[in-house]
């Protein structure tokens, strides 16, 4: 059988059995890895023929280890709708703070992926190469992105980059102490990206004292820029 992507049918057709594969691969995971032979092994597990897992994932591993970030994030922002019920709109800031939504969405994310933990740790195993950095940056950014978006975020300026920055470092740290984390309902881990948060809070409000103090300037950048001019103001090359 095969799908066409082009159309919302067909999309919905291979995500369909992207899950399916994937779903029942998963199991494999933590004995065999993440490999052609466990997607094959899914597939059949599935009930379907073996090689509907290279149809799925044409990539192979690689391509299932992003369907399953993805897939993540969909249940992530879905599981915070419900909780919300604010429906499609990025306004969960609306029902609690915009801090406290980004930290449920983390929550959420990872509780959901309680019987996941060794698949992830696999996962990020093969991410970390340095093959697989720039797809293992698209599937951060896109992780934070959705976070920063469902709790509400409109930043167009350069705090659009310093939010998702930020949470990103504060996301990848969480996982991986939630990776090693045995504490009764994981309370560690929240405890853990509790502080994190805390931390990264602390950094818009010091660069917006530091903004006021030099009259408002709208971007570190220009904070920068001025910084550079007053250092090499009068400067002159020796021999000139």
């Amino acid at each position: 059988m095969s799908y066409s992507t082009e159309s919302p049918q067909g999309a919905a057709e291979i995500r369909k059995l992207r899950d399916a594969v994937l779903v029942a691969a998963l199991p494999h995971v933590p004995f065999d890895g993440w490999t052609e032979a466990t997607l094959a092994r899914g597939a059949a597990d599935a009930g379907l023929a073996p090689e509907e897992a290279s149809r799925a994932f044409p990539g192979g591993a690689i391509d299932a280890i992003a369907h399953h970030s993805r897939r993540a994030d969909a249940r992530m922002l879905a599981a915070l709708e419900a909780e919300t019920g604010e429906g499609q709109e990025p306004t969960g800031q609306k029902s609690r703070g915009m801090t406290a939504t980004v930290r449920r969405a983390i929550q959420l994310r990872l509780e959901a992926s309680m019987g996941e933990r060794e698949a992830i740790r696999r996962a990020l195993a093969i991410l970390g190469r340095p093959q697989h950095a720039p797809l293992a940056a698209r599937l951060l950014y896109r992780t934070v992105d959705a976070i920063w978006y469902v709790a509400g975020d409109n930043a167009t300026d350069f705090n659009f980059y310093t939010k998702r920055g930020l949470l990103a470092a504060v996301y990848s740290a969480t996982v991986l102490y939630w990776l090693d984390d045995r504490s009764e309902g994981c309370a560690e881990t929240w405890a853990f990206l509790d502080r994190r948060l805390a931390d990264v809070l602390r950094v818009p409000k010091a660069m917006a004292r530091a903004e006021r103090l030099i009259g408002g300037l709208p971007s570190p950048f220009r904070v920068l820029r001025m910084a550079r001019n007053r250092a090499t103001a009068g400067f002159r090359p020796p021999g000139r």
